[in-house]
Order: C-alpha cells, then sequence, then structure tokens
C-alpha cells in the first residue's frame, strides 16, 4: 500500500492547535484498541494488520505528532509526556474512555506515562488490557543503533539529521528485520515519504530525545508497570536486535497479571515482517 492510499483512509483531528492524523474503524458496537506506534515512522507499520483487527475491534490509530501525517512544528518539546497529552486528548475528542492499549517501540514508553496517570487516578479511562510490543522501557538493556545515538545527541543530532537521507533511513530499517527479503524498496520509500513530509527533517533529532527520557522518568515509567493490576500481554520476538528478548522476560518477572507470546524468527517490526503471525497472537 502507498502512503497516500493510507492517508486516504484517514482524517486530520485538531488537538492543542496542532493537526493529528488519526485513522478510525468507527465500527461503533465493537470494543476499542487504540494503538500508539513505533519511532521513527507511523501509523502506516500497521497497514497489513488493520483489516484483521478491524474483525475484532473498532481500531484507533493516529501518528504521533512530528511523525507520518500529522504536524510537525519545529517550536516544540516533542516530549512523550506531551505525545500522552495527545493521545489521551484524541481519545476523549472521539468519546473513548474504556479501550484496549496497544503500544510498540516508542509508543509503549507513551502508554507507560498514560499507566502511571491511571495508577494515581489522574485520568477518567478504563484501560481493558495492555498489549506491550517491542519497546525498550529497559532502556539499561537496549542496544541502540548509532543512528539513535548520533540523532540524541545534542551536539551532532542536528547535524546528522540534516545529512540523513532515503539510502540511510531504508538501510537501518532493514537491519532491524530478522529476515531482510522481508521488507520491499517500495515500503521502505513510503516510510520515508512520510518521515519527510512536512519537512520531518527538521524535527527528526527532536523525536530521538525520546531515548534520554527513559533513562529519566525510569522509576516513574517502570514503576508504573510494576504498580498496575491491569491484566497485560508481552507480545515479543525473539529476534529483535533492538529491544531485545532479555527486556520481555525481565516484563514478564515485574508486571503483576501478564502473559508473555513469544514470536519466532521475526525482528523489530512484526507487524510488518510476520504480519499473519503477529495478529494472531494480538487476538488471542
Amino acid at each position: 500500500m502507498t502512503a497516500t492510499a493510507w492517508k486516504e483512509q484517514g482524517s486530520f483531528i485538531t488537538i492543542f492547535n496542532r493537526k493529528i492524523f488519526v485513522i478510525d474503524t468507527e465500527e461503533k458496537d465493537k470494543p476499542v484498541l487504540v494503538i500508539l506506534h513505533g519511532y521513527p515512522t507511523s501509523s502506516y507499520d500497521y497497514y497489513k494488520v488493520l483489516n484483521r483487527l478491524a474483525e475484532k475491534y473498532r481500531v484507533i490509530i493516529h501518528d504521533h505528532l512530528g511523525y507520518g501525517f500529522s504536524d510537525k512544528p519545529t517550536n516544540y518539546s516533542y516530549s512523550l509526556i506531551e505525545q500522552a497529552d495527545v493521545a489521551l486528548e484524541l481519545w476523549k475528542h472521539l468519546n473513548i474512555s474504556t479501550f484496549t492499549l496497544l503500544a510498540h517501540d516508542y509508543g509503549t514508553s507513551v502508554a507507560t506515562e498514560i499507566i502511571a496517570r491511571h495508577n494515581k487516578k489522574q485520568i477518567d479511562v478504563t484501560i481493558e488490557e495492555l498489549i506491550l510490543c517491542n519497546g525498550s522501557m529497559h532502556i539499561e538493556l537496549s542496544r541502540l543503533r548509532l543512528i539513535q545515538k548520533l540523532l540524541k545527541n545534542k551536539l551532532t543530532g542536528k547535524h546528522v539529521a540534516k545529512l540523513s537521507n532515503e539510502f540511510i533511513f531504508s538501510k537501518n530499517i532493514r537491519n532491524v528485520y530478522f529476515d531482510k527479503s522481508k521488507v520491499t524498496s517500495e515500503e521502505l520509500k513510503e516510510m520515508w515519504l512520510q518521515l519527510i513530509y512536512n519537512d520531518g527533517k527538521a524535527v527528526i533529532h527532536k523525536l530521538s530525545n525520546y531515548i534520554n527520557e527513559r533513562y529519566f522518568f525510569w522509576h516513574r515509567w517502570i514503576g508504573a508497570l510494576k504498580e498496575t493490576s491491569i491484566k497485560t500481554k508481552i507480545v515479543w520476538p525473539k529476534n529483535d536486535p533492538v529491544a531485545v528478548y532479555a527486556i520481555a522476560e525481565l516484563l514478564e518477572k515485574e508486571i503483576q497479571h501478564n502473559k508473555l507470546f513469544t514470536l519466532e524468527n521475526s525482528g523489530h517490526f512484526p507487524m510488518l515482517e510476520t504480519p499473519e503471525e503477529w495478529v494472531e497472537l494480538i487476538l488471542k
């Protein structure tokens, strides 16, 4: 599917004076699944699995601010705290207060901020189930790529962002697949077009600061997972080279009510690399 075709399935909703791209399957009689996507991609990560998910759920997925087709202001913090604010306000705008929360990669830290607020009864939502997939919440165990380290650095980030191009981007995405033949050049091009949409290269180094926040808010966010009583499903590929499987094993020990589901022969983007197997575990 092209990025243009994906965009045509969604719409724009203004949240805090910023345009957020949203896909909402709108089946009002089904339970709601909200999705928080990963870095540095977009909601497009779910184009292969949306129809299957929609068989069971009303699916709502948006591009975080700074990602995909959403606004990419240069005068913005891009804090995970503010991404949580945007997500919660968007769901409120859509009159969604009861849902299953699915988060992947970057999205898992937005989710843990939401869980921290939920634990303290600061937000009036009912989270029926939490599904965590390939997120380096235990940042101390993560194997960051060189490009991530350079982008998050205050001295090098801006310059590396300017020098980034489709070839470098495609190489880095391909390298986090287990079977590199499972991603096509066409698919990578569509991802790149969404990254540079709305002058996205100007903010990519700012987005990368989320890695520093994972260290700074470690006790808040890992503490929230330890404290929550929400039923949790951990869906994790065995061969993720970034959010390594050891993170999933540690989360299994820390979260009270959880079950770990393992995907064999899949890397960091299982919804793209092994979509059938991944979606079966999500819907299980």
